[in-house]
């Protein structure tokens, strides 16, 4: 096993984690979203917020987590672009949230999201079809 295809198997066991803690997450949203909740610091709401929650959550998580499974399994850089929008989306949204309203600055969040949208990138210039094995 030369260093190249070394390199390329490491790059795809570290891009699965977040796909499976994506879905993971989404499928706790369809599940159990009182058991999820806390852990993203979210008070479960009731009635049309409820409703809002669950379904928001669980599209967002499953969406990015399905996406780069996509990515890895077809090696179509193209699957690697949705989720790593929704990150980094997600973290300016956090950014003005902190601006304009009074939220507290979600710092480890805002890292891990443009952590996990830059590897995604990087993903789609380095583990795509157009790269020779």
């Amino acid at each position: 096993m030369g260093k190249p295809h070394l390199l390329r198997r490491l790059l795809t066991l570290v891009v699965t984690l977040p796909a499976l803690l994506f879905i993971v997450m989404g499928l706790r949203w369809l599940i159990n979203p009182a058991g999820i909740s806390p852990d993203l610091g979210l008070s479960l709401q009731t009635g049309l917020g409820l409703s809002a929650q669950i379904g928001d959550f669980s599209a967002f998580f499953l969406v990015a987590g399905l996406c780069i499974l996509f990515g890895l399994v077809t090696s179509q850089p193209i699957w690697y672009y949705p989720p790593a929008m929704l990150l980094t989306l997600a973290a300016i949204g956090r950014t003005v949230a902190w601006i304009l309203h009074g939220a507290d600055f979600a710092t480890s969040a805002i890292l891990f999201e443009i952590t996990v949208a830059s590897l995604l990138l990087f993903a789609s210039k380095n583990l795509t079809q157009s790269r020779p094995e």
